[in-house]
């Protein structure tokens, strides 16, 4: 049967990813930040997975204020990268697992999770760049992708708790697909970051560094953050760290850190990276 083996949390900063596309990686500003995730680029040449269920949000390209889905999965076969207005990244086509992605939808559906089914949409920077930061700059990405896209954008955005139940929810999911799949889960977005208004350019390096720490040592806690926390504590975008916890409620109370990455500025957002074994 399929099996979840692993867990990876990234920031999605899409400067990231143009210092990618730029060949800028190695400038001075840019280094440290990248040389983060060097440990994880080996690693998952080693996994090899096969399957990765890619938890992010959209970010105006695929939604709108006229569609606002809470869980949206992608069912479909390919995704092309978005355009959000200076051209679609030059990355490969995102290539899905349609049977996996409509096992799951429909497992989800039953346990009572309102699942959206996706058949057509465009990926962006918040799909894009966590793959570009793990796998280079491939020909083709070296796993099929499920697109997970969580509305962090418009109020009210789920909850942490939901989250994780959603995680657990998944993992019961995958568990009873028939087919051998090596299949890891992604949270993508955060840490702490605001884009706009007084204190636009918010940074709490304290705070993030417990919620890394909780992943593994205090979990169950990181489930009752409420929103107004993640708002004063990690600025307005913070709330991005929900979808981390649907990571973390599909991997097993025993998940082990294997690696951790923090680095601050990047483009004004702090870049956290943590990469869990399935307990």
């Amino acid at each position: 049967m399929a099996r979840i083996t692993a867990g990876v949390a990234t920031s999605h900063v899409p400067a990231l990813g143009a210092a990618i596309d730029l060949g800028k990686t190695r400038e001075p500003y840019w280094a440290d930040c990248f040389a983060g995730y060097e440990w994880t680029r080996r690693w998952e040449s080693e996994q090899a997975p096969d399957v990765i269920v890619l938890v992010y949000n959209d970010h105006a390209s695929a939604f709108d204020m006229n569609v606002i889905p809470t869980f949206a999965i992608g069912c479909a076969e390919r995704y092309v990268s978005a355009d959000e207005g200076w051209g679609p990244r030059p990355v490969p086509d995102v290539i899905g697992h349609a049977d996996l992605a409509w096992h799951i939808a429909q497992c989800c559906i039953l346990d009572e999770f309102d699942m959206t089914i996706i058949n057509d949409m465009a990926v962006d920077h918040g799909l894009t760049v966590p793959l570009s930061l793990m796998f280079g700059q491939p020909a083709q990405w070296p796993a099929r992708i499920i697109p997970l896209a969580v509305n962090v954008v418009t109020y009210p955005p789920p909850s942490g708790n939901r989250c994780w139940l959603l995680g657990e929810a998944i993992a019961r999911a995958v568990a009873s697909f028939p087919e051998d799949l090596n299949v890891q889960i992604w949270g993508t977005g955060g840490m702490s970051h605001q884009l706009q208004g007084s204190r636009a350019g918010l940074i709490n390096k304290p705070w993030d560094t417990a919620f890394l720490d909780r992943l593994t040592a205090d979990p169950e806690a990181l489930r009752g953050i409420p929103h107004i926390e993640y708002l004063r504590e990690a600025g307005s975008e913070g709330i991005e760290l929900v979808m981390w916890l649907i990571m973390r409620g599909a991997l097993g109370p025993g998940a082990r850190e294997l690696h951790r990455h923090y680095h601050v500025p990047a483009s004004n957002t702090a870049v956290g990276h943590i990469v869990l074994e399935n307990g």
